[in-house]
């Protein structure tokens, strides 16, 4: 990829990534999401979470700060190799994609890898809530570091905020229909789960033909960052709660928590927060990138995990 074929990217606009009516749709659908993210929550799992915050607290830390340390690691690695003019705002939005929380994806992929599936419906929901102080804090503090020389460059951090907090309205909504529902919320929780796959089918779909040629000019570098900052997320948050003396089966929740973010989130933080912004286009691309090859990243990863011996995780004291 030649820089010529690079900077002609770099006008790329918001349509050439997402059309009016896919914008629309996913904005629909991240609600719907995150309805579902709330109706999963009782309770008894803030009774747990209280009683044994550990989980919570070292996914707290892999998600806002291994993540995020990735991430930056990838950009400046890869994405920094090309041209500023497309290389800026491509970046901002892949620190956007590794600064948000996961997603209900992420509980599905752990139920299959043999993981904690209750730990990990509270660290997203936990991860969800912390997002509105720690999404902004981390786009802050390494927007300074990458993007010290453009001076023109601004992050909206004002409009992240608000639309972070207008998207926990569904999640509040959700958790009080559980807690006067116990079946309501249950129906709610998995349609919000469908919603999330659904999503993914939508990108295989429609997205990837439509933008076949845009994909066919995407340099390299963009692609690895868009897969490899899942796979690292994984398995770097992975070692790090095994050597921590995690029991496994909560050391795969927390990696597959940390690897595996809120794709629909950040894609609809970016329509929402960047309307207007002459290079959405380009701030879009790792999000739906993202989005799409996490499925395939976490399937591989899923058929990783799923060699454990629950029989002999069993003798291994669990203490989450």
């Amino acid at each position: 990829m030649n820089n010529m074929m690079v900077l002609a990217q770099a006008g790329i606009s918001e349509q050439d990534v997402v059309t009016p009516f896919e914008q629309n749709l996913l904005v629909i659908l991240v609600f719907i999401i995150m309805f579902g993210l709330g109706a999963g929550l009782t309770p008894k799992d803030f009774r747990l979470a209280f009683r044994r915050p550990w989980g919570l607290i070292i996914g707290w830390f892999t998600q806002f700060g291994l993540m995020p340390l990735i991430t930056f690691g990838l950009i400046t690695l890869f994405l920094f190799q090309l041209p500023m003019e497309y290389a800026a705002p491509v970046a901002l939005g892949a620190l956007l994609m590794g600064s948000v929380p996961a997603g209900t994806t992420s509980n599905i992929f752990t139920y299959f890898s043999k993981g904690n599936l209750a730990l990990s419906v509270m660290m997203t929901t936990h991860s969800t809530l912390w997002a509105i102080l720690m999404t902004p804090l981390v786009l802050t503090l390494y927007g300074r570091l990458l993007f010290a020389d453009q001076t023109d460059f601004a992050i909206p951090l004002f409009n992240i905020v608000i639309t972070l907090v207008l998207l926990l309205v569904p999640v509040v909504a959700g958790m009080f229909i559980r807690k006067k529902s116990a079946n309501v919320g249950a129906v709610l929780e998995l349609l919000g789960g469908f919603v999330g796959m659904f999503f993914i089918v939508f990108l295989v779909a429609t997205w990837v033909p439509r933008n076949w040629g845009l994909l066919s000019s995407t340099p390299w570098q963009t692609f690895t960052v868009a897969i490899v900052m899942g796979l690292l997320g994984i398995f770097v948050a992975y070692g790090l709660a095994r050597a921590l003396r995690l029991h496994p089966m909560n050391a795969r929740t927390i990696g597959m928590e940390t690897g595996i973010q809120n794709g629909p989130l950040g894609i609809a933080i970016v329509l929402l927060s960047f309307s207007g912004n002459p290079d959405i286009g380009l701030i879009l691309i790792i999000p739906a990138l993202y989005s799409l090859f996490i499925v395939i990243v976490a399937t591989v990863v899923t058929l990783f995990f799923r060699r454990a011996n629950l029989a002999e995780e069993q003798k291994i004291p669990n203490l989450l």
